[in-house]
């Protein structure tokens, strides 16, 4: 069998597996987001347009193995410049995929930009060449090797690369005196070993974010269900007069035309009181926040007529009184106006639009001598709602005050607080506006005023929020898996007892599921406490397999001391919000300088390792 038909072989094996590998995953992956068995039938897809997509790097295989063979005469070498081929062609897809905005990966919180977008890309479909190398191995090592290699001689560089260090393997085991590794080549590919595995590892993450995006959506689909029949977020605004108006005009004819249109005429001075009582409703495992308010609206209208708006013209007697709500059901109680000296009971239905799509208004019998002079008005509302409470300002001189027993309000919409109380017991909260912070007047043209910026008021937030903290932790999950991988290579070298890479991924599965442990529990109980508990479990099971290992608790007490802080540091960075980057960066460099610290005394270089003598291997 010449060269170039081995060439051929070797990297159609390598590229049939590599779709298979991925054609698999994305079956179970899909399979596993939707819990349908019709995603059986994406294996073909992701196969068949997976194999299409990928001939180029069949080619580019076929052509760089061959090149590969005649660059250097040391088979491990060649084995270092596959497996940097096998890095650097998923490297260009996801490159391409990242530029051309294709989604690959799925959109989501974590997968959302340009490179991380080219992570993900690049780490799965190197993660799935490397495994198709793993089941390939022998028959590369043979290739490169001239064909000299058998089974036996499989099983010893194996040994040279994961076995202990006091492995002694005799030539009875071998079918040839193979060359001993030099001690910086197998740290090498230990190295770059470790280092793809920590890439393997990201993307089971990838599925904790789906799942932690999934319940989040169980949680939003529960709370919409309960607010429905309950209500949902109320937006009000104040009582305002709509009144029928007669605008006269003249065609290009010179004939007279009068057309009857509506002026709305809002308070002069508005004044809002109110009080805002949480209720917490349970449904399964979730917790719905919803609250009652009573308000009470007192004010006066007295309008400044603009210039071209002809008071005489407004038809005053058929005037109405209304009050715009975005949702009927929150109404506990009929609403009443005092308006007058004259009291008013509203029915629903809104003569215009401007301030909200449904409401309620009453017809009011008025005269230009009375508005004149000032109208006073009063009414209380009280009213259901869930989440959110807000105003649309219509007092050209108001004041709202609310306040509330909820110690976690959230200011929100166009406008912030003039003044505000937040404690345990509660809050306070007071908006002031005056002619000059509105952007209309007092007596306006239907139709001609634009409030979709203009809501103001306070959301009632729930300080359960586990599913946001949950996924900023996994987002961190990079720097927890890469850094134990790295101390655990350290230890390994120092201790002299290598780990296997099973038992890398069997560490690392353990890191990842900590991000499911942490999800569950904190839906039962306080962040916090699920974090203490699901980073107590993890550290604890990783320091007694360590233990178990290598047999002493010097490195497992080490090991574990180091996650705790790992856990404490991204556990503070979840917590801060302004400062995050900086007490970030600052960690990062504080961390990076203990490994350098850690690792100054090892002999990376191999200048002590012992060679082979002989026909016996003794490390």
């Amino acid at each position: 069998m010449n060269t170039i038909f081995t060439s051929g072989g070797i990297a159609w094996r390598l590229w049939a597996l590599t779709n298979f590998v991925l054609a698999t995953g994305g079956m179970l992956f899909i399979f596993l987001t939707t819990l349908r068995f019709e995603s059986i039938f994406s294996f073909v897809i992701i196969l068949v347009g997976g194999s299409i997509v990928s001939l180029p790097a069949l080619i580019i295989l076929f052509t760089l193995l061959s090149i590969i063979k005649l660059m250097h005469r040391d088979w491990r070498i060649r084995l270092l410049y596959l497996l940097f081929v096998l890095i650097a062609v998923p490297f260009f897809y996801g490159l391409i995929a990242a530029v051309l905005g294709l989604q690959i990966i799925p959109d989501n919180n974590y997968f959302n930009s340009f490179f991380s977008q080219l992570l993900g890309v690049s780490a799965v479909l190197s993660g799935a060449a490397v495994i198709a190398a793993f089941f390939s191995m022998q028959r590369i090592i043979s290739f490169f090797s001239n064909n000299q290699i058998c089974s036996p001689s499989y099983r010893y560089i194996f040994s040279l690369f994961f076995l202990k260090t006091n492995t002694t393997i005799t030539m009875e085991q071998s079918s040839m005196q193979v060359p001993a590794p030099a001690q910086s080549n197998r740290l090498l590919i230990k190295g770059l070993i470790t280092g793809g595995l920590i890439l393997l590892m990201l993307i089971p993450t990838v599925f904790i974010q789906n799942l932690v995006e999934e319940r989040e959506e169980r949680q939003k689909e529960i709370v919409k269900e309960v607010s429905s029949k309950w209500a949902s977020a109320q937006t009000l605004s104040g009582p305002f007069l709509s009144v029928p108006y007669t605008e006269v005009t003249t065609d290009a004819d010179g004939k007279i035309l009068s057309t009857v249109k509506q002026l709305i005429i809002t308070a002069d001075h508005l004044s809002v009181t109110g009080r805002i009582i949480p209720e917490e409703r349970s449904r399964s495992i979730y917790k719905v926040l919803l609250y009652r308010t009573a308000l009470n609206f007192s004010g006066t209208f007295k309008p400044q007529w603009p210039a071209d708006i002809n008071p005489t013209n407004a038809d005053l007697a058929h005037a109405r009184l209304c009050f715009a709500l975005s949702d009927f059901k929150g109404i506990e109680e009929q609403i009443s106006a005092r308006l007058n000296q004259q009291k008013f009971s509203l029915s629903p239905g809104l003569p215009v639009k401007d301030f909200g799509e449904t409401g309620l208004s009453v017809p009011v019998d008025l005269s230009t001598a009375n508005i004149s002079e000032g109208i006073p008005f009063e009414t209380e509302v009280k009213l259901k709602g869930s989440g959110q409470l807000h105003f649309i300002p219509t007092g050209a001189n108001s004041k709202y005050i609310l306040a509330s027993a909820w110690a976690n309000p959230s200011f929100d919409g166009s406008v912030l607080p003039t003044a505000r109380t937040v404690m345990d017991s509660g809050f306070n909260a007071q908006w002031n506006f005056n002619r000059a912070n509105l952007p209309f007047g007092s007596v306006m043209k239907a139709g001609t005023l634009k409030i979709s910026n203009m809501a103001f008021g306070v959301s009632l937030v729930q300080p359960a929020d586990q599913y946001n903290k949950t996924m900023r932790s996994a987002k961190y999950a990079i720097l927890i898996i890469g850094l134990s991988f790295a101390l655990f290579f350290i230890i390994e070298i120092m201790q002299k007892k290598p780990f296997h890479p099973v038992q890398y991924v069997l560490v690392g599965l353990a890191l990842v599921i900590f991000y499911s442990l942490l999800l569950s529990i904190s839906e039962f109980l306080l962040f916090d406490k699920a974090y203490f508990i699901a980073a107590s479990a993890t550290v604890l099971l990783i320091m007694l397999y360590a233990k178990s290992h290598f047999n002493s608790w010097g490195p497992s007490g080490v090991l574990g001391t180091a996650l705790s802080a790992l856990y404490g540091f991204v556990f503070i960075l979840i917590r801060l919000e302004d400062t995050a980057l900086l007490v970030g960066s600052i960690g990062l460099f504080m961390i990076l300088a203990l490994v350098m610290y850690a690792s100054r005394k090892i002999d990376w270089y191999g200048e002590k390792a012992v060679g082979i003598k002989g026909i016996r291997v003794q490390q």
